[in-house]
């Protein structure tokens, strides 16, 4: 059989696994969204945990929601380590149930500590498993879920994970199917932007990054000299004040906590500034926006993986952490703001390595191990 083999006498039942921040939540929605787009019929069931953004989101996104117990793997002994087996085994019959229930045809894991538990019920009870993974190192999870399935995807090429295919990253269609030179003039004005100035971007992600917004901060004066404007996404609850304690404000400067829809983020933005989270490098790279990725400077160095090849290719540029400070904004940045061919060639540079259709490509991942 293939995808467009004649349908089973009842829908086909797909659970997708994944949650507990926007990074694992975006690809799930998107892959959803492509599957039912293949197949009207398809019963769709997100699972995650109690706790994490999952519980807005999905819903949100018009998809129910089954939650499991959150099981973290401690990394080091101690009394958690030795409760594992038991809160795991809870959470896999926690798994199992949801399994039986929805009368899965298929189980989709995109990453997070949901996901080993319902690869587990999975392979006990012969459901297929397809996994997709979106940073350039593999996660635990993952990484236990590949040895039970056929269907591994990866976004970034150089991910090593057993059987992996390059798929990319699936994402919002508002996203994969923006082109940002025709929608710049909207996107510039919904943002409260002027048209005729450069316009550098600059956010951390959806909890801020309060070291970037201090650096940016310090370097406006430098910035609005240059003549280039900036818009600032702060993170919610991170807005920046001045010493009277009133809202930071300066020439050519507007701050916003949070924008919705990061695609007039995109289209608006000659330069972006921004953490190098896996969506964010590869959304940045299916559109064609030049950036400077900022890797967040704790962690296992995932983000400063998922930016290399576009790095190294000169679509973008990276920066420590550490070194953003506002020498080096008035120093680097300032100069690329201002060389628009240097500019127009990094997006050239950076929609080359790009992919857009990720999610139409794991939907077909999904119907071929069904029909398997």
């Amino acid at each position: 059989m293939t995808p467009d083999s004649p349908r089973p006498s009842r829908p086909l039942s797909v659970v997708l696994a994944g949650g507990g921040t926007a990074g694992h939540i975006s690809p799930l929605l998107a892959i959803a969204d492509a599957i039912k787009a293949k197949r009207e019929d398809a019963a769709i069931l997100a699972v995650g945990t109690p706790s994490g953004m999952e519980t807005r989101l999905i819903p949100a996104a018009g998809y129910e929601l089954a939650t499991i117990d959150r099981v973290p793997f401690p990394r080091r002994p101690s009394l958690d380590l030795l409760k594992l087996p038991g809160r795991l085994s809870g959470a896999v019959g926690q798994a199992g149930r949801i399994l039986d229930d929805a009368k899965a045809d298929v189980l989709v894991g995109v990453g997070g500590y949901v996901c080993t538990p319902m690869y587990l019920a999975a392979r006990k009870r012969g459901i297929p498993i397809v996994i997709h993974e979106a940073n350039m190192k593999a996660g635990l999870a993952n990484r236990v879920g590949a040895r039970f399935s056929d269907h591994v995807a990866v976004a970034f090429a150089g991910t090593k994970l057993r059987g992996a295919r390059h798929v990319g990253m699936p994402m919002r269609r508002a996203i994969s199917g923006l082109d940002r030179a025709s929608a710049a003039p909207a996107a510039k004005a919904l943002l409260g932007l002027d048209a005729d100035r450069p316009a550098l971007i600059v956010t951390g992600g959806s909890s801020g990054a309060a070291s970037i917004n201090r650096s940016v901060a310090a370097a406006l004066p430098a910035l609005a000299a240059a003549g280039i404007q900036t818009l600032h996404i702060t993170g919610t609850g991170k807005a920046i004040h001045n010493a009277d304690g009133g809202l930071l404000a300066a020439e050519g400067y507007r701050q916003v906590e949070y924008v919705d829809g990061m695609e007039h983020v995109y289209a608006a933005a000659d330069v972006l500034l921004a953490r190098a989270g896996a969506a964010t490098v590869s959304e940045v790279a299916a559109v064609g926006v030049p950036a400077v990725f900022v890797p967040l400077p704790i962690g296992n160095g995932e983000q400063a993986l998922n930016a290399a090849a576009l790095v190294e290719a000169g679509g973008a540029l990276l920066v420590e952490d550490k070194a953003l400070t506002p020498d080096w904004l008035e120093t680097r940045l300032v100069p690329l703001l201002s060389d628009r061919q240097r500019l127009e060639t990094m997006a050239r540079t950076t929609e080359h390595l790009g992919i857009r259709n990720a999610d139409q490509r794991m939907a077909d991942l999904v119907l071929e191990a069904v029909t398997a």
